[in-house]
C-alpha cells in the first residue's frame, strides 16, 4: 500500500491507527493528519520506543493492510 492512499484517506484510517495504538488520542490523530513522520513521532512519544520501532511498527502496519485502500471508501 502506498502511503500516500492512507493520508489521502486519513478520516477512514484514523479507527484502524486508533485499534493499533490505542495510546493515541483522537487530538493526536488529527494532529497526525496521515503524515507517516508525525505519525512515527506520535508511536514514539505514546509508547516511549526508538524512531526505528515505531518505523518497523508503521511498516508492519502497512503490509498488514495491504489492499484495504482498495476497499476504502472515497
Amino acid at each position: 500500500m502506498n502511503w500516500r492512499i492512507v493520508e489521502a484517506n486519513w478520516e477512514q484510517f484514523k479507527s484502524i491507527v486508533k485499534e493499533q495504538w490505542g495510546h493515541l488520542t483522537d487530538d493526536h490523530l488529527d494532529m497526525i493528519a496521515g503524515k507517516r513522520e508525525i505519525l512515527a513521532g506520535k508511536i514514539q512519544e505514546a509508547y516511549g520506543i526508538s524512531k526505528d520501532e515505531a518505523e518497523k511498527q508503521i511498516e508492519s502496519f502497512k503490509e498488514r493492510h495491504e489492499g484495504s485502500d482498495s476497499k476504502r471508501p472515497s
